[in-house]
């Protein structure tokens, strides 16, 4: 058993299938596969049940991947203590930024850091929430930016918590409510995020709650387009507010959403008990430093 073939395993079942990880590795499939044959031929089990409609892991595959990923996080602690303790002058920093709210929370910070720290190179990975928790196990990244409560392996700082907000068309006959709850939205189609968006999970859970099945009309993970499309009459969309009034028009209406258990409440998460470079805590500084000023300025 080698590093190289547990990193593949991860990879396929992150990807849900063979091609898509060998792209995402720059290998070829065959390889991959032939990779991960080696790895259940050395430990005597079935990893993977393989299908047209992808993968899946078996209780064997369910241990060996928990495993993995911590094993590859602590491989990518231990290089970056060890470039530390070389005393480089010259590094990166691995980030993961959802791709919901990072322009308005993160890019002023980049800003910054790259004008104190501009020996330092930001490397960024933009995925979904729960998607970001997998690379920060795998040790792909540093930190990652993740709605609260994350898992309980990570630890994490606060960044800013903002209620949600309902878009509606300017001429839908809720747009013109001092504020909604979601059981006023029962019949109106939703307009949702993709797969791996922490929010969407628990939209969708929170109508569930209150005795309805949300009517998906569409799906986007960028939020320029999840509100053009309101803006077209498709339905409605939430937003944690400070993105939805980034992106304000005339022919679409922010109302409150009366839900508070729905705040969207983001934070910087890390491995609970990893390593954290010296560039990753002054990553940290920086973001409490500009998001308190927000906060006392708000």
């Amino acid at each position: 058993m080698d590093i190289r073939q547990l990193r593949m395993l991860v990879e396929v079942v992150r990807h849900d299938g063979f091609t898509a990880a060998a792209e995402a590795v720059f290998t070829t499939q065959p390889t991959l596969s032939k990779a991960v044959r080696q790895l259940e031929d050395e430990l005597g089990e079935v990893l993977l049940e393989r299908s047209r409609h992808g993968v899946r892991l078996t209780p064997a595959g369910q241990i060996v991947y928990r495993r993995a990923l911590a094993l590859l996080g602590e491989r990518e602690d231990m290089l970056r203590e060890l470039q530390e303790l070389r005393g480089l002058q010259r590094g990166e920093l691995h980030l993961g930024l959802a791709s919901l709210g990072s322009d308005v929370l993160f890019a002023p910070v980049f800003a910054s850091f790259r004008q104190r720290y501009p020996q330092i190179e930001l490397r960024v990975l933009e995925r979904g929430s729960e998607a970001l928790e997998e690379s920060l196990r795998a040790g792909e990244i540093e930190l990652a930016a993740s709605l609260l409560p994350v898992a309980d392996d990570l630890d994490w700082q606060p960044v800013r918590t903002e209620p949600l907000v309902a878009l509606l068309p300017a001429n839908h006959a809720l747009a013109a409510r001092a504020s909604l709850q979601l059981q006023d939205l029962a019949e109106v189609p939703f307009v949702l995020f993709e797969k791996g968006f922490m929010l969407n999970r628990r939209i969708i859970q929170a109508c569930m709650a209150r005795g309805f099945t949300p009517r998906e009309v569409s799906r986007s993970a960028q939020p320029d387009f999840i509100v053009a499309l309101v803006a077209a009459g498709l339905g409605v969309a939430m937003l944690p507010r400070m993105i939805a009034q980034a992106r304000l028009r005339p022919d679409v209406v922010l109302v409150p959403l009366d839900e508070p258990e729905l705040d969207w409440k983001m934070a910087l998460a890390w491995r609970r008990g990893g390593y954290l470079s010296a560039a990753a805590q002054a990553w940290l500084a920086l973001v409490a430093e500009q998001h308190g000023e927000l906060a006392r300025e708000g």
